[in-house]
């Protein structure tokens, strides 16, 4: 505890006396300073405890000193030290009364005690405060590391929440809360997540101080007045402090520390230990990652090679569940470059925990997600860079997959809206999805997820499941530009024909096509007679070089009027 006005008077050799504010001796001193100015508040910053002679100052005059306690205590000075004996023998009862109305503590020092005795024992208050503080820091810090080495990050939480009396979380890196001590804090912590995902954004190192989000019965605060001291009072006006964790620009990680008041120095000592120790964990965590996605990429390759039984023997227990069910894969990629500046700045939902990764690549935020979700069901899940690729097989039906249809959900949704047909605008982001398949397919499980991923970038989807191919129309997929040139030129001579006002030649092929060659039905769609229709097949014929007769033609005309037809 920093020195206090009431620790200063019960110092046996400095024999002050309360003369006024006796029940504010609680009050901390920053220092001890001696000034005879008349108005000294210019040079004071708060907390100090000023002494006096009473020199300068005219301190029998009321409405004088009145003004002068006024200003001293606007200014935050916690006491005024009075010395007797030197100009007066008695403080002055203008002086005691004015310190009276305003209730700022007043100290008589007697002649035998001078200024400097009283600023070397606040000095010596502070040293031995502030040593005492470095002294617990250590403590904690030794604790800390002892608790993380013996418990890993949960031991480490425990710690750190009785260091500071409070609670501790800790988040991943898609913001979502892994550990929390108390149990009970897990709540509190969820609910900062749009906090975290904001910290996430900042280069790191970063913090900030938040107010913890109020208990949902209770916001108020606790209805007795006590302290929020267990789980139901939780969150009742808690400050939070959020730290990133990690070295890299992009956080790994956070810190969550909810406290009823400011971290003392002890305090921030433990905290400071706590984010070392965790992002000294983060580190070796990275390490530790990078060498399994290296035997990651070697399991996979060698399922695309065919040689299932030998990618089992390599993955071991790292990924061997992984190939005792069916599995999906999924490929991902950047989406074409205007595309992804058309999206520049798009914020994307983070509701569920999952990271969207509005910024950087967005490759690393989906391995980001779906990791973290296997992370928490504890399922294997295999994510391999590949060049411009990332490469995923993930337990079908698990929660890696989930996340992943959801993330890409949530970036559907956060895009501006398209024209149909255009070309793959969602955050930069395009991938495919293959069927449930086993160690044996993976190799046509990972074609499967290409033709998804084209399938994708034609539609301008974000993701697209190898299974909802064979769904709807195969038009769609013709809908690119190639398509549309090759349409326009298959059908110019035809439409110039019809703009000389000469027949309507594209209307009749429209119709005898659609009628499959059936004169009379497709007549009657025209109304016109049989024979006029005929004369018009004759004439396409005649302008196209073509005859309607190949099968070939007849599809490859159909497709054209299809292509450019507004209503597909």
């Amino acid at each position: 505890m920093p020195p206090t006005l009431a620790s200063l008077v019960h110092h046996s050799a400095l024999k002050l006396t309360v003369r006024a504010g006796a029940d504010r001796l609680h009050a901390p001193v920053r220092w001890a300073h001696a000034s005879e100015l008349a108005d000294p508040v210019p040079y004071m910053e708060g907390g100090e405890l000023l002494l006096i002679t009473a020199l300068t100052l005219d301190a029998e005059d009321p409405e004088a000193m009145r003004r002068y306690v006024r200003r001293l205590a606007g200014a935050g000075v916690v006491g005024l030290g009075f010395a007797v004996g030197v100009h007066y023998e008695e403080i002055p009862e203008a002086l005691l009364d004015a310190a009276r109305q305003e209730d700022l503590p007043l100290l008589e020092v007697p002649r035998r005690t001078p200024f400097l005795a009283i600023t070397k024992a606040v000095s010596a208050a502070i040293a031995a405060d502030q040593y005492r503080a470095v002294t617990a820091g250590f403590a904690a810090q030794r604790e800390l590391t002892r608790r993380a080495l013996a418990d890993g990050p949960e031991g480490l939480l425990a710690a750190l929440a009785s260091q500071v009396d409070g609670w501790a979380a800790l988040y991943d890196a898609s913001g979502a809360v892994v550990a929390a001590a108390p149990e009970w804090a897990g709540r509190r912590a969820a609910r900062l997540t749009p906090d975290v995902e904001r910290l996430r954004e900042r280069p790191a190192p970063a913090s900030a101080v938040v107010a913890g989000p109020p208990h949902p019965e209770h916001p108020e605060g606790p209805p007795d007045g006590r302290k929020a001291d267990g789980p139901e009072h939780a969150g009742t006006g808690d400050r939070v402090e959020l730290h990133s964790l990690g070295t890299s620009r992009r956080a790994r990680g956070a810190l969550a520390v909810g406290t009823a008041a400011p971290l003392g120095t002890a305090e921030r000592y433990a905290l400071h230990s706590a984010i070392a120790l965790l992002t000294l964990t983060t580190e070796r965590s990275r390490s530790l990652h990078a060498a399994e996605q290296r035997l990651g990429a070697a399991v996979l390759r060698m399922l695309l090679a065919g040689e299932p039984d030998h990618a089992r023997a390599v993955a071991g227990d790292l990924y061997g569940d992984l190939l005792d069910a069916p599995f999906r894969v999924i490929v991902a990629e950047p989406a074409p470059a205007p595309a992804a500046r058309a999206h520049t700045g798009a914020r994307t939902p983070a509701a569920t925990g999952q990271a969207a990764g509005s910024e950087g690549d967005p490759r690393d935020a989906l391995a980001e997600v779906v990791e973290a979700a296997a992370a928490r069901a504890g399922e294997a899940v295999l994510v391999v860079p590949e060049g411009e690729r990332l490469v995923v097989l993930a337990a079908d039906g698990g929660a890696a997959v989930a996340a992943c249809t959801a993330h890409a959900a949530a970036l559907e949704a956060a895009r501006p809206a398209r024209e149909p047909g255009s070309a793959a605008d969602a955050e930069g982001l395009v991938a495919g999805l293959s069927a449930p398949a086993g160690p044996i397919a993976a190799s046509a499980a990972y074609k499967q997820a290409e033709q998804a991923l084209s399938v994708a970038r034609r539609r301008g989807r974000v993701c697209v499941e190898h299974e909802q191919l064979a769904a709807g129309s195969v038009l769609p997929l013709l809908a690119d530009d190639a398509v549309r040139a090759f349409a326009d030129g298959l059908l110019r001579a035809l439409r110039d024909h019809d703009a000389t006002g000469r027949g309507d030649l594209v209307a009749s092929l429209r119709a005898w096509l659609s009628r499959h060659g059936q004169w009379d039905a497709a007549a009657a769609d025209l109304g016109v007679h049989r024979h006029t229709l005929r004369y018009r097949m004759r004439r396409v014929e005649e302008i196209l070089g073509r005859s309607l007769d190949d099968p070939d033609v007849r599809m490859e005309l159909w497709i054209a009027l299809k292509a450019t037809s507004p209503e597909g």
